[in-house]
């Protein structure tokens, strides 16, 4: 079964735009945001500053600046849990944050800073965002480190509209080839519901960033034999998979019949269920991201595979799945990710090298990933592994921040 999906945390998620942003000018530096609570200082002989964090404090401590790299000791004096950034005062652009810092504790944020003005921002938990004292670098270099202008979930609302009316469309076509699936097992031709099945279950896979929205109705039209008390077996095995397993070990079309309608059902209460659906904003980034890091460690893995030795063509559907999701969130990332060209460019090069090795006829032979050459098998795992950190920093480019 699919797991649930994880949205990154907020100081590994801004350490991800960082690290996006040092490979696109060149760095070599990576900015961890903010350490654990309770985590020892580390012995790196950087500069550090005391600095408050309180509605009535916020940033006070912070009276000798100075440009380069340094670590900020930011210290909860209040007695509610506080986000914390440091911003650029002029753009309000984050170099750093915080994220649930509680009352009492001290948590290293580490930064680098040019020439330019500065202030802490703390957004108490229930309260108004408050905006500490400007702070000004006047020497050093011009620029100084990795910093991301933030997204709201205001932001976030146009492309999470587009997306859904996209998603409702392609739940109408899905709903057009299952019932053509259904139609060749209906007459018994196991040859035309094989095709149908894989058309269908592309369709499906193209869906992409919708799939964590579907819930439990998701895990009935996709879920997996892996993690069942019975296996393939299991009743509670339905959808796509139970009749991949059924059409391409030999079952008789007619004992497929029940679950080809039981597809049939689900899907059309999933095209209603999505009528009614409002889908989180904030999930688009962190889908993107995911669902690459499925397709890494479910599809390349052949662990979805039930007979039709399809997985390489499913990894590609949800390369399209997480292209439109990309494209949706462009005009957001244009100005935010300076390494979006480069994942724009990988992406490209993940379907180049898939399709190179995936059957260039309909019906043809389908190899499964364990059965490339080594160096395929090798190169794909290493485009999918470098999309799916490319994608973790749109997924924190695009984790929506507070504003007030």
């Amino acid at each position: 079964m699919r797991p649930p999906l994880r949205r990154p945390a907020r100081p590994a998620a801004l350490a991800a735009v960082a690290a996006a942003a040092a490979a696109a000018a060149g760095a070599a530096v990576l900015l961890p945001a903010g350490a654990p609570a309770g985590a020892p200082a580390p012995p790196d002989g950087l500069p550090r500053t005391a600095v408050e964090a309180s509605p009535g404090s916020c940033g006070r401590g912070w009276d000798r600046p100075h440009p380069g790299r340094q670590v900020f000791d930011v210290r909860n004096t209040s007695s509610d849990a506080t986000e914390v950034y440091l911003t650029d005062a002029a753009t309000g652009a984050l170099l750093g944050e915080i994220e649930g810092l509680a009352p009492g504790v001290t948590r290293p944020l580490q930064a680098v800073l040019g020439r330019g003005s500065y202030a802490f921002r703390c957004l108490p938990d229930d309260a108004d965002a408050v905006t500490g004292p400007t702070v000004r670098v006047a020497a050093g270099p011009r620029t100084g480190g990795p910093a991301v202008l933030p997204v709201t979930v205001h932001d976030l609302i146009p492309p999470a509209i587009a997306y859904q009316a996209r998603v409702a469309a392609g739940l109408d076509r899905l709903t057009g080839k299952v019932a053509a699936l259904r139609a060749a097992v209906d007459r018994g031709d196991t040859a035309a519901a094989r095709s149908a099945w894989l058309d269908a279950h592309l369709a499906y896979a193209r869906l992409g960033a919708a799939y964590g929205a579907f819930g439990d109705l998701g895990e009935a039209v996709d879920g997996l034999a892996e993690g069942r008390p019975l296996g393939v077996r299991d009743p509670a095995f339905t959808g796509f998979h139970r009749i991949e397993h059924g059409l391409w070990h030999g079952e008789p079309a007619a004992a497929l019949r029940g679950p080809v309608r039981r597809l049939a059902d689900d899907v059309a209460a999933l095209r209603r269920h999505w009528a009614d659906t409002r889908m989180d904003p904030a999930d688009l980034g962190v889908r993107a991201h995911e669902i690459t890091e499925d397709t890494l460690r479910l599809d390349l893995s052949g662990r979805t595979d039930h007979g039709s030795g399809s997985v390489l063509d499913t990894a590609r559907a949800r390369l399209d799945g997480t292209a439109e999701v990309l494209g949706l969130l462009r005009p957001l990332l244009v100005r935010r990710d300076p390494g979006l060209p480069g994942t724009e460019r990988w992406l490209d090069r993940t379907r180049r090298d898939l399709d190179a090795v995936r059957p260039v006829r309909p019906g043809g032979p389908r190899p499964l990933p364990g059965a490339l050459p080594a160096g395929r098998r090798e190169r794909l795992e290493a485009d999918f592994g470098a999309l799916a950190e490319r994608l973790a920093a749109v997924a924190a480019v695009c984790d929506p921040r507070r504003t007030s």
